[in-house]
């Protein structure tokens, strides 16, 4: 009777840290996803988002503009 008795409790703890184990990996991915929720940053420039067309948006765009320079010209193939 008492093997049994042992079998009984060492099947019980095993399961017990089992469980244990998967509640401390749940709150560490919890943890995590709250942590990081990342955030999107782009380079365009502010109230592009209402233009027109494409072409509008970037028009206005600072950081496209040139820096007057006009001698130089690229053509694109």
């Amino acid at each position: 009777m008492a093997s049994s008795e042992m079998d009984i409790a060492v099947i019980a703890g095993v399961i017990a840290a089992v469980a244990f184990v998967l509640v401390c990996l749940l709150l560490l991915m919890l943890h995590y996803m709250y942590r990081h929720k990342g955030t999107y940053h782009t380079n365009e420039a502010k109230g592009t988002e209402f233009a027109e067309s494409a072409d509008a948006a970037l028009q206005d765009d600072p950081s496209l503009q040139d820096n007057g320079d006009s001698s130089r010209k690229e053509y694109f193939i």
